[in-house]
């Protein structure tokens, strides 16, 4: 039986950490969809992903892309083909348990239970809940959210999150083609967006846990288009 709520894992060379991440999610209590969409990994990701669903049918999805084309792109992919299923809630999340498994119903009961129309899974809504990032990265990312709150006015604490519940009327709403930016600022944006369309987000605490296994895909130019992005946000406006 189909759920109804889809969970999204962009993936680029995730081979240490795909299965784990997708046979946790397939045992929560909540049954929860999964789509991997895959960025024609080189280390055989996707082959992972392929033999798993021998053993999930009809519950694992894979979307594999041509190229490394951005983590936005790469959610747009995912959201238009939750949308053209007709999941009522899809979920964004990394696949290397940054984000935990067990806070899915956490994300997915302020939407379908408390009535939020955007669910943010929040390092920063009670204190800084980072483990393992050293400082200096904690720091940079705390003072990008506090940044972001300052510039645009958006009443959200981590505005860089990458775990986020959506309605999927919210992301019918919202203009894909108008999606300015790729890379860390698309989660900025995306927010932002919702924001100006007066839907509702809540945040939801949760505790971040630094990557063990594989690569990190940060980088400065990533870090760079957020802070400039954001700026252009305010001083332009974006298209809803």
């Amino acid at each position: 039986m189909k759920s109804d709520a889809l969970v999204i894992i962009p993936t680029y060379n995730e081979k240490e950490n795909i299965a784990a991440i997708i046979q946790a999610t397939f045992n929560q209590k909540k049954e929860f969809d999964i789509l991997v969409v895959d960025d024609n990994s080189p280390d055989g990701t996707a082959n992972i992903v392929a033999k798993l669903q021998k053993e999930y049918p009809n519950k694992l999805y894979i979307e594999k892309r041509t190229g490394k084309n951005g983590l936005g792109t790469a959610y747009i992919h995912g959201f238009k083909w939750a949308i053209a299923k007709k999941y009522d809630y899809i979920i964004e999340m990394d696949a290397d348990f940054s984000h935990n498994p067990n806070d899915l119903i956490k994300l997915y009961n302020a939407c379908a239970i408390d009535g939020a129309d955007v669910s943010v899974g929040s390092r920063y809504s009670i204190g800084v809940n980072v483990v393992n990032w050293p400082m200096r990265r904690v720091l940079l990312s705390y003072c990008a959210s506090k940044y972001v709150r300052f510039v645009t006015g958006i009443p959200v604490h981590d505005t860089t999150a990458g775990f986020v519940c959506w309605k999927r009327k919210v992301l019918e709403t919202i203009r894909f083609d108008k999606i300015k930016f790729i890379g860390y600022a698309f989660q900025i944006e995306m927010k932002f967006k919702a924001w100006k369309h007066k839907f509702t987000i809540k945040e939801v605490s949760v505790i971040f846990t630094d990557r063990v296994l594989g690569t990190s895909k940060l980088n400065s130019g990533i870090i760079k288009e957020a802070i400039f992005g954001v700026l252009k946000m305010r001083i332009k406006g974006l298209p809803k």
